[in-house]
């Protein structure tokens, strides 16, 4: 397996865990009073981030992106559904490694 398709997969898994946390979590924790749901989804989406940021480099070096493609996919990370868009583009770019996701 490509880093290529492992980071494919933890950006997908980071987005979904962004959108948890922004549109479950914190909504629960402001007009449920109920904060346990935005610690735990924010320690998973803390440790997807640390993941996509890992497997990004990995993926960086492997298929030899400039910096600044690099740089747009890592500020991607911090927009919801961003994360998203990325995979569909890295899919389109690189259909070998398409499947598994």
């Amino acid at each position: 397996m490509s880093s290529l398709s492992i980071f494919r997969k933890v950006a997908v898994l980071e987005g979904i865990s962004y959108l948890l946390l922004l549109f479950v979590a914190m909504p629960l924790k402001y007009f449920a009073n109920l904060p346990l749901y935005v610690k735990y989804t924010g320690w998973a989406h803390g440790l997807l981030f640390v993941l996509y940021c890992a497997t990004l480099v990995l993926a960086w070096q492997e298929q030899k992106w400039k910096f600044g493609k690099a740089a747009l996919i890592f500020l991607a990370s911090l927009l919801p559904f961003a994360p998203f868009i990325v995979d569909k583009k890295l899919k389109d770019e690189h259909p070998e490694n398409a499947n598994g996701i």
